[in-house]
């Protein structure tokens, strides 16, 4: 291998950047080395991940020496990007250490990056995504990096803006499963129903796009807000509907379903489905209550509940 810097600041541009030039060189490097450590079979994300972890900082830094201490609260492998979030996170990290990027302004002591450094973050971060998942969209990191709502079709992304606050009860199945196996298993039903599952694709397609719509219309009352989270609902179970028919439901996703029913609550899979988390629209006009009702009687059937808010910030760094 060339034994100057894998990737020299010329390369760091969002129009030029595209991983290292000895991609596959490192990346064979990389992988001996990770096989070395006999990791089982049924921990395979924590060989892509250390392979992903690898390239990313010999992308940046190349064989110098370091520590790095990595800590997370997103539960993995369930449908949150917990993936695309570590690498987005140690792009950010290793590029922060360089003059590549720099600081664009500071609040409460968490340091912002203006578009353009987001964007070199965002492109490297993909990198990694790709050893993890093969073929990402590239939705996850980018929703990683720059936060809010992103539309994705085609390959193209659109950020949306929310003009009313939308809550989520996330439901931690705690049943793990394997992205590119359930990838693959839809790819299997296109090619035995193409007539179908193109229905149920341009289904999904208007969902979206009526989701997007309903999200950024405004809201002037109490009640206009309730019809917009009721049309919401309606989106949610109906795309639930459509993704069991793609196959990429679970039991333990129908659980949490018939549970959030009870009390008049919409839920969907999140994610590639096969497990992992559900997500369950909280409107706005519901006690708390009733919410705590609902987390109890999901966390005694076993599953992790907790609550986050769609749309926030994107990438902040912070040198502790």
């Amino acid at each position: 291998m060339d034994p100057r810097p894998l990737l020299p600041p010329s390369i760091y541009t969002p129009t030029s950047f595209s991983g290292c030039p000895h991609r596959l060189d490192c990346l064979k490097l990389i992988a001996s080395l990770v096989e070395e450590k006999n990791i089982p079979e049924d921990k395979i994300w924590l060989s892509s991940g250390i392979c992903a972890f690898l390239y990313l900082y010999i992308s940046v830094h190349r064989f110098k020496p370091a520590m790095v201490a990595i800590t997370s609260e997103l539960p993995l492998g369930s449908g949150l990007g917990s993936s695309a979030s570590f690498c987005v996170s140690l792009a950010a990290a290793f590029l922060s250490l360089t003059e590549v990027i720099s600081i664009a302004d500071e609040k409460n002591g968490w340091l912002t990056l203006n578009k353009s450094n987001l964007d070199i973050v965002n492109k490297l971060a993909f990198e990694g995504e790709k050893i993890m998942h093969g073929k990402p969209s590239g939705i996850d990191n980018t929703v990683s990096t720059f936060g809010r709502l992103i539309m994705f079709k085609s390959g193209e992304l659109i950020q949306i803006e929310s003009t009313i606050p939308l809550r989520m009860l996330i439901t931690n199945t705690k049943v793990g499963r394997n992205t590119k196996a359930l990838v693959s298993g839809v790819s299997e039903r296109v090619f035995r129903h193409p007539g179908a599952m193109h229905a149920v694709f341009t289904a999904i397609d208007f969902i979206s796009k009526e989701l997007a719509t309903t999200i950024e219309t405004p809201a002037t009352s109490d009640i206009s807000i309730t019809t917009r989270e009721s049309n919401i609902e309606e989106l949610m179970e109906m795309n639930q509907g459509l993704l069991q028919c793609m196959g990429v439901s679970h039991e333990s996703i129908g659980t949490v379903l018939r549970a959030t029913a009870k009390y008049k609550l919409a839920s969907k899979l999140t994610g590639a489905g096969g497990g992992g988390c559900v997500l369950t629209l909280l409107p706005t006009l519901i006690s708390s209550t009733v919410v705590d009702k609902v987390v109890e009687e999901l966390e005694s059937l076993g599953f992790k509940c907790f609550k986050a808010q769609v749309g926030g910030e994107g990438l902040q760094i912070c040198y502790g």
